[in-house]
């Protein structure tokens, strides 16, 4: 399909803020096992985690890039997307560990992103890190803006290479022009528009320095009323688009099979309903807050809260209600009931009777969420429940709530049976082998685990997958489950540096390791999971992949059974004794 040339519904606002001269610059790795002097806020170690975090962004950009740019192995790529079919596309993120550019969890990044700065923001102001986020976020905000060229249309995805998803190798060698795929009124995509709409009003509100109450912090120092406004009408066309298309509410992927490899949606309406709640803490409409209460009780989404991801939002959604009205009783909701909602969520976490369980070595741990990155499910946990840990009714459950959060923070940083924190370049024991094309710098997707055989370029500051059920970190490149990085794998632990610079003297726990600490612990053998099933033999399946397995056994008994029965059928209808009762 072409396009004609489409242009954005308003002009992209550039006045942002002035980047620090000289630039910061992650550590060099050695720094990490060395214990900062002195107590007080902020301490240098969180500060300084920040800032990596934040530098993983740089790391992933596309396009031409700025002069400012301070990643020196990175270079200009794709720089004509989109214009074989009439349309900008130049700029925005490369979603993971390939080239791929995908709206859904871009969206739910930025989205996730610009809540924590507005609740969280003091932190990046005393890391002097505010600049560096006003840089990231318009780098991906302006390039959704792209994406959006008109009211009712939004790019979805421009997929690794050109017409599949094979493309191993450094971002100059891209292949290109490559298909760009939309959903429009007449193929509308309800959970892919509604959540560029969350994102482009958690933006407006962060822009627009609109904070909930004095029960957090103030927003990150990045005020800008007139691109808080460009944003603000870009999540309103998003919305209305995602509620009123003219073909109905379909999820994205029935529109565009071609996502459902990567990012399949598994619904819409929480999506709908995170839209209209921060479209609401925007513009002070009870219509709209309304709009997601009745979303929320339309769609069940409190039968099954869950995780909160890129796709599931339920969790998320228990504290923004109660966000919104313990900040306002203007909206008609009321506080003590969603408080009670994301309290027993909550509860269930602290007391280990939800759906996640606890590793042997203290990870929480979800069947299937967990399974392909297992950090992510335990770090939006940690956050939210330092996010909810002001609201709670009484100090027992703030302090367990917190108390929680910190040990799977740590968790992250290093307290695993690994001794491994799950961040590459803050530690000598860090990951040194994270799943990335660009920073592989190979070309032989053949050969990812040995070409070459030590990674080309450090890729600081990524949050990669995480260790299995087990515990295990393999480091290896090529198990994508383990070792690959994504935008909104960074996400959660970038807001929770922020609270940590706020509010934490002491340091993060990786200064505590010593160099060769997981070389000692490091396991043995190989993976069992989604990228490398050598190591299945005699390991332990997941509940899933035991209720599969028992399904299988007891259908292949069925199976035979019916099949004997059969054949007694048959041997006694050959033998003359007719009907068989049995």
């Amino acid at each position: 399909m072409r396009f004609t040339a489409l242009l954005s519904l308003l002009p992209l606002v550039s006045a942002q803020l002035a980047l620090p001269n000289p630039p910061f610059l992650p550590p060099d790795i050695s720094a990490g096992a060395i214990s900062t002097t002195g107590g007080g806020l902020p301490n240098s170690a969180w500060s300084s985690l920040l800032g990596s975090l934040l530098y993983f962004y740089d790391e992933q950009r596309s396009g031409v890039l700025p002069s400012t740019n301070r990643v020196p192995w990175r270079n200009d790529s794709l720089i004509y997307e989109g214009k074989d079919l009439g349309i900008d596309l130049i700029g925005g993120f490369y979603d993971a560990g390939d080239f791929s550019k995908d709206t859904y969890p871009l969206s739910f990044a930025l989205m996730s992103m610009c809540w924590g700065a507005t609740d969280f923001g003091k932190g990046y102001d005393m890391a002097n890190q505010t600049a560096y986020l006003d840089d990231t976020l318009r780098w991906g905000l302006d390039w959704l803006m792209k994406a959006h060229p008109n009211a009712s249309s939004l790019v979805v995805m421009v997929p690794n290479g050109k017409f599949d998803n094979s493309y191993w190798g450094g971002d100059r060698s891209i292949p290109s022009p490559r298909p760009v795929y939309m959903i429009n009124d007449a193929n509308p995509g309800t959970d892919a528009a509604a959540q560029a709409a969350a994102a482009f009003a958690a933006c407006s509100n962060l822009y627009a320095s609109r904070s909930f109450s004095s029960a957090y912090s103030s927003p990150a120092s990045l005020k800008n009323d007139s691109y808080a406004d460009t944003l603000l009408t870009h999540a309103q066309q998003l919305y209305s688009f995602a509620v009123n298309a003219t073909s109905g509410r379909k999820t994205y992927q029935t529109s565009v099979p071609q996502v459902t490899y990567a990012y399949a949606s598994s619904g819409y309406g929480d999506e709908l309903t995170m839209a209209a709640l921060f479209l609401a803490a925007a513009t002070g409409s009870s219509s709209l807050y309304k709009d997601a209460e009745t979303f929320f009780s339309k769609y069940g989404l409190g039968k099954d809260p869950r995780v909160f991801n890129w796709d599931s939002k339920t969790p998320g959604l228990l504290v923004l209600f109660a966000q919104l009205n313990q900040a306002s009783s203007n909206y008609g909701g009321n506080f003590t009931t969603w408080r009670t909602q994301a309290e027993n969520y909550f509860d269930d976490i602290v007391n280990h009777k939800g759906p996640g369980f606890m590793t042997d070595d203290g990870l929480l741990y979800y069947d299937g969420d967990s399974d392909d990155a297992s950090l992510n499910p335990a770090l939006n946990a940690a956050m939210l429940l330092n996010r909810f840990a002001p609201l709670a009714s009484n100090s027992e459950k703030k302090t367990a709530y917190q108390n929680f959060a910190k040990s799977q923070i740590d968790y992250a940083l290093g307290k695993n049976s690994m001794s491994m924190p799950y961040i590459v370049g803050v530690n000598p024991n860090s990951p040194t082998n994270p799943h990335s094309a660009m920073a592989a710098g190979g070309f032989d997707i053949g050969q990812i685990d040995t070409d070459p055989p030590k990674e080309a370029y450090v890729l600081a500051g990524a949050v990669v997958g995480g260790p299995d059920r087990r515990g295990r970190f393999f480091d290896i490149r090529s198990d994508w489950p383990q070792t690959e990085i994504a935008l909104d794998y960074n996400a959660p632990m970038l807001t929770l540096a922020s609270m940590q610079v706020a509010s934490d003297s002491s340091d993060p726990f990786y200064t505590s390791l010593q160099p060769g600490a997981y070389d000692k612990v490091r396991p043995k053998g190989r993976p069992c999971d989604s990228a490398i099933q050598d190591g299945c033999q005699g390991s332990r399946l997941s509940k899933n992949a035991t209720l599969a397995m028992a399904i299988v056994i007891t259908a292949v008994g069925l199976l035979i059974v019916g099949l004997s029965a059969w054949y007694i059928i048959l041997v006694r209808k050959s033998r003359g004794f007719g009907k068989v009762s049995y």
